[in-house]
C-alpha cells in the first residue's frame, strides 16, 4: 500500500498546569528533511524526539511544533527584588516620584525579572512522548488515506494507457500497409526501372526499423509492473519513479517509430497521461 508525503497530526494534553500540543506537517521531499520547533526548556530532549520522528516518517520535509501554554497558577518568571529595590533607590537619586511609578519604571529595566530554568519532569516528559506518538498515527493515517486517492488515480491513468496500447496493436497494421505503399509511391515516382529482389530488401529493412513489436511487449511488461509495485506491501516511490521512466522510455520510441499521424496521436495521449502520473508520484513515500 503507498501513502503519500502529505500528512497533519496533531495532539493536545492537558496536564495539571500546563496545556502541551504536539503538531506534526508533512509535504513531499526526496530525503527526510526534519524541521523542529521546541521551548528552550525541552531542548535537552530534541534528539529523542527526532529518532521517533525519523523511525516512523521515513521521508518528507517534516515541521514538527511543541507548544507549551501554562495554564496554573504556577510561574518560572520571578521578580529579581534585590536588582528591582535597586534600580528604584537609584530612580529616587535622580528624580523624586511616587513609589509605585517608580516602580513601574523598575520593572522594565533589565534584569528586573528572571526566568529560572525548570528541570524536565520524566513523567511529564513521557506524556509529551505519548502526545508525539499519537500525533505520527494520525499523521500516517492521514498519509495512508491520500496514498488511496494516489493509488486509484494511478491505476486509472495506467488502464488508459494500456487501453491506448492497445489501439496502437489495432491499427499498427494499417500503418504497415501506409508505410509500405508510400515507399512504392516513391520509387515509382523515379520512373527509373528497379530490381524488384533488391527493393523487396529494402523494403524489409524499413518495415523492420519501424516495427514496435519490442516496445508494445516492454511497455505491457512495464504496465504490469507497474501495478504490482503500487500493490505491494511498502511504500516506495522512488521505485514507482523508475519505473515510469521505463515506460516513457517505450512510449517515446514508439512515438519515434510510428511515422503515422493516427498513432502519433495516441502516443501524445499516452504521453499526456504517463505525465500525470509522474508528477503525482513524486508525492509518494
Amino acid at each position: 500500500m503507498i501513502q503519500s508525503m502529505t500528512g497533519y497530526g496533531k495532539h493536545i494534553i492537558q496536564l495539571p498546569t500546563k496545556k502541551i500540543t504536539v503538531e506534526i506537517k508533512s509535504l513531499n521531499s526526496k530525503n527526510l528533511d526534519l524541521n523542529t520547533r521546541i521551548p528552550s526548556s525541552y531542548r535537552e530532549k530534541e534528539l529523542t524526539i527526532r529518532n521517533l520522528l525519523a523511525k516512523s516518517l521515513t521521508r518528507g520535509k517534516v515541521d514538527f511544533n511543541l507548544f507549551i501554554e501554562m495554564t496554573g497558577e504556577a510561574t518560572n518568571t520571578k521578580v529579581n527584588e534585590a536588582v528591582v529595590q535597586e534600580y528604584i533607590a537609584q530612580l529616587k537619586n535622580v528624580v523624586a516620584g511616587d513609589e509605585t511609578e517608580l516602580l513601574k519604571m523598575a520593572v522594565r529595566m533589565p534584569d528586573a525579572l528572571k526566568t529560572e530554568r525548570e528541570e524536565i519532569d520524566d513523567n511529564e516528559f513521557a506524556e509529551i512522548l505519548k502526545a508525539v506518538t499519537i500525533a505520527l498515527q494520525e499523521i500516517n493515517t492521514y498519509r495512508s488515506d491520500e496514498g488511496n486517492v494516489l493509488k486509484n488515480d494511478f491505476l486509472e491513468r495506467i488502464d488508459t494507457i494500456e487501453k491506448l496500447l492497445t489501439e496502437v496493436a489495432t491499427i499498427d497494421g494499417e500503418r504497415m500497409d501506409n508505410v509500405r505503399e508510400r515507399l512504392r509511391n516513391a520509387v515509382s515516382e523515379i520512373k527509373e526501372r528497379v530490381d524488384e529482389n533488391r527493393f523487396e530488401q529494402e523494403l524489409i529493412y524499413y518495415l523492420e526499423k519501424y516495427d514496435i513489436t519490442e516496445e508494445k511487449v516492454r511497455l505491457e511488461n512495464h504496465l504490469n509492473y507497474f501495478r504490482e509495485a503500487i500493490n505491494s506491501d511498502d511504500s516506495n516511490g522512488k521505485k514507482l519513479g523508475f519505473i515510469t521512466q521505463e515506460i516513457g522510455r517505450e512510449i517515446n520510441t514508439i512515438g519515434s517509430k510510428s511515422n503515422f499521424a493516427p498513432m502519433q496521436q495516441l502516443v501524445v495521449q499516452m504521453k499526456d497521461e504517463l505525465e500525470k502520473i509522474k508528477e503525482q508520484a513524486l508525492n509518494v513515500l
